[in-house]
């Protein structure tokens, strides 16, 4: 595994690399990670590295076959070398915007106290589907209590726990659709709030703001019917 600096230091908007690799279809592969590949419902970074007076601009980021981040090029233009020594810029303000978003939908699940059946995450809007027969009977009541948790600025950090102890704790896991990953012999927890103070605790791998009150203001625009028992509970950014 290569080191994940998305992980590490959601906040780092920048980073120095070395190309360790490139892709049959053109991606590139650069030591450490600084772009969050597409997963879990959150799209890839964006930006553009640098090198040797030359810039490329990356559009996306996917996983590759061992799960590691590939930078896939806006264009079809010349690549940085294998062991080339190049500087990784993230799209920074689209990238926070999906920490705001990501985060926001953490809390939706708590005010929402459902099975996920779905999600995606925008840098402007997100949106989970619930395993919820009736649809809300006042979505007001649930905006405001969606904002009053992030008004809270509770901190977010992560953990760590094995697959065994996953495996003992199965309804850690909120989404259906879904599972986290795994294969590496533990999973990522992320924690909304601490002791007392704690309202939401789930695997996932995605990255996040460091307080909730960083969210801000977040409006339900709608609640969709998708399905006999499936109702899509769409979020925005203020």
């Amino acid at each position: 595994m290569t080191e994940q600096l998305f992980r590490q230091d959601p906040y780092a908007r920048d980073a120095s690399g070395v190309v360790i690799g490139h892709t049959q279809e053109g991606g590139i592969i650069v030591e450490p990670e600084l772009f969050y590949p597409t997963g879990g419902g959150q799209p890839g970074d964006s930006g553009w590295i640098e090198w040797d007076g030359r810039r490329l601009t990356i559009a996306t980021t996917v996983k590759g076959e061992d799960g590691t981040s590939v930078l896939v090029p806006a264009e079809p233009e010349a690549l940085p070398p294998q062991g080339a020594h190049v500087v990784q810029v993230l799209d920074w303000e689209r990238r926070h915007k999906h920490m705001r978003v990501h985060t926001a939908l953490h809390l939706l699940s708590v005010v929402v106290p459902l099975p996920v059946t779905g999600g995606a995450i925008g840098a402007e809007t997100g949106r989970l589907d619930f395993n919820m027969p009736e649809p809300p009977s006042d979505m007001q009541i649930l905006e405001d209590s969606l904002n009053r948790l992030i008004d809270r600025d509770l901190e977010v950090t992560e953990g760590w726990i094995s697959e065994a102890e996953l495996d003992a704790n199965p309804s850690l896991v909120k989404t259906m659709s879904v599972q986290p990953p795994r294969g590496h012999g533990r999973i990522r927890l992320v924690r909304i709030g601490t002791g007392t103070e704690q309202v939401d605790l789930q695997p996932c791998g995605g990255t996040h703001v460091a307080r909730t009150g960083e969210i801000g203001t977040v409006r339900i625009t709608k609640v969709q019917n998708k399905g006999k028992q499936n109702r899509r509970v769409s979020i925005s950014l203020e």
